[in-house]
């Protein structure tokens, strides 16, 4: 990590322990020299803060996350001591591999770290967890980074009842060194291609469109952390940000009342429960998956010449019993979310039937929805044909008759001729041409 993605970079951490830490790269900046003997002195220990691998209790492998994680070892993880998230992926990888570890718990002390890298964590202790039991045991501080991977384990604990758990939230600053730059007679001058290339560069005042640029990459990854831990508590995201994501410190119970974590127990005990339950799981028979209030009736199973009915099971190991019936609330849980993750408008009600209906996954819900937006739209398309104005209807055109053809006149040459003939002899003395006009000839 370079001195510019310290003092820019996103960070999931206290507020407290990020401003230590841009004091620290802040000497950098300014060309100090840092001491590190003289930091020692101050620490009163050696910042030789190898990280440790894991040890094994009982069958329990024991991951330390300490100090402030980071994607990377280098000398400020010397200085803060803290974790590098490629190592602990690395440590989780072989503890998961290891024969002798039946069980994991990761001991968290840690105020959070770097964005960078905490999701990929996160992800690698979910995915472990269809391997091996995980527990996580905050001790001390589980803020920020730190919750978001430790909440990923199957179970959540704290150690005690001042241990500090929460800090849900992402943070970065913008430092403007133009004016220490100034002071050392230095003006720094960028170029760039791009209209976001360096939007928010330290080398001059934040602007309005730089502020805008920062703060929508914060409200992304910040959304990227609640639905994480929705998704790793079985909760809603509306429960995460009504309850635990505003950025607030929960101590001991009262991270136990808002539902960050699972209980308060110490170490010893966690790793006491961790071996009675793998016990309780290797000496009990093959049993149905869970048990839980949405699940059919459990037929009665046979042990040797007995049937092993839910209620001898909650009898007889009532540890195992609990087990199961947490993993099946938690299967259970994570189907419904996943059923709801199908939702679109207007389909609210098919998604609330297929969610509690005990049986719908996630493709289940995908068709069911898919089917009803076709069927909706195919009535929509109908329902708009009906009400589309209707062409007008052409009346026939009416029929005229052709006018009449003209009646064969009997006043042909030959007929005149006559006619005029018979004139000149009823009027004596009258010409040819005289009875013909007077006749109808022309």
């Amino acid at each position: 990590m370079n001195i510019l993605d310290v003092l820019s970079a996103p960070w999931a951490i206290e507020p407290n322990r990020l401003l230590e830490i841009h004091a620290i790269y802040g000497a950098h900046v300014r060309g100090e020299h840092i001491d590190l003997a003289a930091v020692e002195q101050r620490l009163g220990r050696p910042l030789a803060n190898e990280q440790r691998d894991y040890e094994i209790r009982d069958g329990v492998a024991v991951l330390p996350v300490e100090g402030v994680i980071a994607k990377k070892m280098n000398m400020f993880s010397r200085i803060s001591g803290g974790s590098s998230s490629q190592l602990i992926s690395r440590d989780l990888a072989a503890a998961l591999d290891d024969s002798a570890v039946h069980s994991i718990i990761l001991a968290v002390d840690s105020p959070g770290g770097t964005v960078d890298g905490t999701e990929l964590l996160a992800n690698s202790v979910l995915a472990a967890r269809a391997r091996k039991p995980i527990a996580t045991l905050g001790g001390g501080t589980m803020a920020s980074a730190a919750y978001w991977v430790g909440s990923a384990a199957g179970k959540v604990y704290v150690a005690d009842s001042t241990t500090a758990v929460g800090s849900i939230g992402v943070v970065t600053s913008h430092v403007d060194i133009s004016g220490a730059e100034a002071a050392r007679g230095v003006k720094t001058t960028e170029l760039t291609a791009g209209r976001y290339k360096r939007i928010a560069s330290q080398f001059g005042p934040l602007s309005d469109e730089g502020r805008m640029s920062i703060q929508d990459q914060l409200d992304y990854m910040y959304s990227l952390f609640v639905g994480a831990v929705a998704k790793h508590r079985g909760v809603s995201t509306d429960a995460v940000l009504a309850n635990m994501a505003d950025g607030r410190i929960f101590t001991g119970q009262q991270a136990v009342d808002a539902g960050l974590v699972d209980g308060i127990i110490t170490m010893d005990g966690l790793v006491e429960q961790l071996n009675r339950e793998y016990a309780s799981a290797r000496s009990a028979p093959a049993y149905p998956k869970a048990l839980n209030a949405s699940a059919p009736p459990i037929s009665p199973t046979k042990k040797g010449n007995k049937m092993i009915t839910a209620e001898q099971l909650n009898a007889e190991n009532p540890a195992l019993a609990d087990s199961l019936r947490a993993e099946g609330a938690a299967a259970e849980r994570a189907r419904i979310q996943a059923v709801e993750g199908q939702s679109m408008p207007g389909h609210e009600a098919l998604i609330a039937s297929l969610k509690f209906d005990g049986k719908s996954t996630a493709g289940d819900a995908a068709l069911a929805v898919l089917a009803a937006e076709k069927k909706t739209r195919s009535a929509q398309a109908a329902a708009n044909a009906d009400d589309a104005p209707q062409p007008l209807q052409q009346a026939p055109a009416a029929t005229v008759a052709a006018p009449a053809a003209p009646e064969a006149a009997d006043d042909s040459r030959a007929a005149l001729d006559k006619k005029a003939k018979d004139y000149m002899a009823a009027h004596p003395g009258t010409d040819y041409v005289a009875a013909y006009k007077a006749v109808g000839g022309k």
